[in-house]
């Protein structure tokens, strides 16, 4: 009698595993769903998903699915989460378009309990991400940076290079990044000490921006940690200056003209769409995202342009052009310059963010249309940068490919900085910061590379060394000539 119970109890465990598995591959949903498959359990296809590959490669991942599936689109299970994968022009296109309608910014439910809910990433809410894009706006915006700080980054560009050029050797990644904290956080905190930015700059260091990587990897938990340790440090600091200029400010009425007094401006303010920790994280989530990304789009572009003479020479015309052209000598880049006179300088720009594809991927949750509302879109806009159809020779470095094309701008086929309401804030930032290290670096030094340094994705860039050059200044460069008068 007690085998006869066990093996009904054992049956009704497998049935009800087996029930489990079925509904896990097969998900029921009122709503139209592609081919694909959901993995194993739980983890679904996660491992796969944040395999290494080589960075001139189509993510193997998509390529197997999208030849296994027949189509552009795909349903897979990353993190835990159901999600549709579409590689389209037109659907991500579409999807970006309908951002804070159709679609809302989301993230795997898995992010979100690692880095919490109320991290300001995974805000959700069409007002809310259009307010905050404003302000983020008045610091990074084109105007803001004409009127106010492009001479400031010039100037701060030019002489950080001298600094460390005597050298002899220039890790370009670590200078860049260096250089960017430095005038991010002066643009910021106008009044912050030099032994208060120096602790901030260094605690910025010790983050691991490394963390987009499978949980599975065994250094993925000990980065985490370490960044989410250094990624507090910085949040203490932040909020400290916070609160002592709020106490300035409304006993003295100090006036900085900086971005953080803005926000103070915008917590004063009646309403709770910003409070003061929504101000810290923004302003901490500016220094993440200005830090990281440019300071490794500086590093990939000064590779391209070293291990190409055609393009350093093209580069050189046209920024020796630019100082014979230029009225007052002793003036730095101006926005006229930026704007109209470095045409060659987007186009190096342009070629080195589509292959480098810093956002390979980019999340969102439906909330309508014939997809069922919750699954998580995975938007791989990065697939497009090396559609052969659309590049020719798509994995060959060639500023000239972007001759007679908008420079400025994304479109369907090219979107290194996201699309639609969710277009990177700081986007016309990034283009300026590193046209302006070209210009200096270009006009001013003899540069090459000490080693050969190579790319993977996992998926974002990985540098099998960093990016080092020897540095000498050039005697025979216009910038150095003038100088000598003096």
């Amino acid at each position: 009698m007690w085998g006869v119970a066990l093996s009904v109890v054992i049956a009704l465990v497998v049935v009800k595993i087996s029930l489990w598995l079925y509904r896990w591959a097969n998900p029921n949903c009122s709503g139209k769903l592609p081919p694909g498959s959901m993995g194993f359990p739980v983890i679904g296809e996660t491992i796969e998903f944040f395999k290494p590959y080589s960075f001139d490669e189509i993510p193997p991942f998509v390529k197997k699915r999208m030849s296994k599936h027949g189509g552009s689109l795909f349903r897979t299970s990353i993190l835990g989460s159901k999600t549709i994968v579409s590689t389209d022009p037109e659907v991500n296109f579409e999807i970006l378009k309908q951002d804070n309608r159709g679609f809302i910014m989301s993230y795997p439910e898995a992010l979100v309990r690692i880095f919490g809910k109320d991290n300001l990433f995974f805000k959700q809410g069409k007002d809310f991400h259009r307010y905050m894009r404003q302000i983020a706006l008045q610091l990074l915006g084109p105007e803001c940076l004409k009127q106010r700080f492009i001479q400031k980054i010039d100037l701060a560009t030019r002489e950080h290079l001298k600094s460390v050029s005597f050298q002899g050797v220039l890790d370009v990644k670590d200078t860049s990044g260096r250089l960017i904290l430095e005038q991010m956080i002066q643009m910021i905190i106008s009044n912050i000490k030099p032994e208060t930015k120096s602790k901030l700059i260094e605690s910025f260091r010790d983050f691991s921006f490394d963390l987009v990587r499978s949980p599975f990897d065994p250094s993925f938990w000990n980065a985490l940690y370490n960044g989410l340790m250094a990624r507090r440090n910085v949040m203490k600091m932040i909020k400290r200056m916070f609160k002592e200029r709020r106490e300035e400010g409304t006993s003295d009425e100090l006036k900085y003209g900086d971005f953080m007094e803005t926000m103070i401006y915008e917590v004063e303010k009646e309403g709770d769409t910003v409070n003061e920790e929504r101000c810290v994280e923004l302003i901490l989530s500016l220094l993440i995202a200005s830090y990281e990304t440019t300071s490794t789009m500086t590093a990939l572009t000064v590779k391209f342009v070293a291990e190409n003479p055609k393009v350093l020479m093209e580069l050189k015309r046209e920024h020796e052009t630019i100082l014979q052209n230029r009225g007052d000598k002793e003036s730095g880049v101006t926005w006229k310059e930026y704007r109209s006179m470095m045409n060659f300088t987007h186009m190096v720009i342009n070629e080195s963010l589509r292959l480098g594809s810093l956002s390979p991927a980019m999340f969102r949750k439906v909330v309508r249309y014939t997809i069922p509302a919750g699954w998580i879109v995975l938007v791989v806009p990065s697939l497009l940068h090396y559609d052969p159809q659309i590049y020719e020779q798509p994995c060959e470095f060639n500023p000239w490919r972007w001759e007679g094309k908008e420079l400025l701008s994304g479109s369907k086929t090219f979107m290194a900085f996201g699309g639609g309401a969710r277009l990177c804030a700081g986007a016309e930032f990034a283009r300026l910061q590193m046209a302006i290290f070209l210009h200096h670096l270009v006009t001013t030094y003899d540069f090459s590379l000490i080693d050969k340094s190579y790319i993977i994705r996992a998926p974002l860039l990985r540098f099998s060394k960093p990016i080092r050059i020897t540095i000498s200044e050039n005697p025979l460069s216009s910038s150095h000539q003038y100088a000598n008068l003096f």
